[in-house]
């Protein structure tokens, strides 16, 4: 594997860090903790003092992970050098993260990622960050162990939708495929990441499933959480991982839409698209920022002012339908 510039300016101030932060972005899905873990232990297996990182921890789903048990959401110290992982902004590695680190490395795949790092490596034709820590670690010629590896593929599996969204590409085939050589079950990490729920969680997905709606002309759906629904079940945020694609899974829709309360006027709103409609200039538009096709953002207001409001701006995304 060829090795950039950028992945050798990388290297080099690996090879000169005394301890390193690893680091990724706040309500982290699958492929934000596994980056965060695959380059971690890899850095410490290569005889590295590293510590993992990330504000709200480890989400339940995936503390079957390598290093999840030793993974931090205090910090303390200070680090000669801090990765951060997946993140698109700083602000979302959690505040502590730019005082505590000498020197910070953004490595992202994120459009529009904000250049905060002294080295900002973003390549928003990768598959997942899982992918470009792959690649890092080929090109430093770190041997990748089974705990690694099953990180790594824990991270590919989780941004390509378990192989079936359109950034399922050949490198993340490719990648895939040198894990599950190297020990990898995938049905381990299948089971892992979505046969292991809690029973709170589909508790909460019922009560979710009561409020979805699909637009007239069948193009747009939605789904929402409250703060209500959460108390009433015991389920977290990090329950609602997923819950997008149930209105995403319906036939002739385009765009769908998650709504979760944050407070008690404000809603997260989580975007997906099939492709045709560019949610990620909506979403920074927004305030937030993402993907073509899965962008999010927070935006003020109850729940029928926001809910009104953003499917507003999608259906003007959708423009009217085309008779094929």
């Amino acid at each position: 594997m060829s090795t950039t510039p950028t992945i050798k300016a990388i290297l080099t101030k690996i090879s000169g860090a005394g301890r390193i932060l690893v680091a990724s972005h706040e309500g982290p899905d699958g492929d934000a903790i596994a980056s965060t873990l695959a380059l971690a232990n890899a850095l410490r297996e290569a005889g590295k003092q590293v510590v993992a990182y990330n504000v709200d921890g480890v989400p339940e789903a995936l503390d079957f992970l390598p290093g999840a048990r030793e993974l931090v959401s205090t910090l303390d110290g200070s680090f000669d050098l801090g990765f951060v992982l997946d993140a698109g902004e700083l602000r979302r590695a959690g505040p502590q993260v730019a005082e505590r680190c000498r020197a910070l490395i953004n490595i992202d795949h994120h459009p529009h990622s904000e250049p905060f790092g002294e080295i900002n490596w973003v390549d928003e034709g990768a598959s997942a960050t899982g992918a470009m820590i792959y690649r890092l670690l080929s090109a430093a010629e770190i041997a990748i162990s089974r705990e690694v590896a099953v990180c790594i593929y824990t991270a590919i599996l989780a941004d390509t939708g378990s192989f079936r969204y359109s950034n399922a590409d050949p490198e993340a085939f490719r990648i895939a495929a040198a894990m599950v050589e190297k020990g990898v079950s995938p049905w381990d990490i299948a089971s892992g990441m979505y046969e292991n729920q809690a029973a709170k969680r589909l508790q909460l997905l019922a009560k979710v499933l009561q409020t979805l709606t699909v637009s007239s002309c069948g193009r747009l759906g939605s789904v929402a959480v409250t703060e209500a629904m959460l108390r009433e079940t015991g389920a977290g945020p990090e329950h609602t991982d997923g819950f997008v694609n149930y209105p995403r899974s319906i036939r002739g829709v385009e765009v769908a839409l998650f709504f979760r309360q944050v407070k008690d006027q404000a809603f997260k709103v989580g975007f997906r698209s099939k492709g045709r409609v560019d949610v990620g200039s909506l979403a920074r538009a927004l305030g937030g920022g993402g993907h073509h096709n899965a962008a999010g953002a927070v935006v003020d207001g109850d729940l029928e002012e926001v809910r009104a409001s953003v499917i507003a701006k999608v259906e003007a995304l959708l423009g009217p339908e085309v008779e094929v």
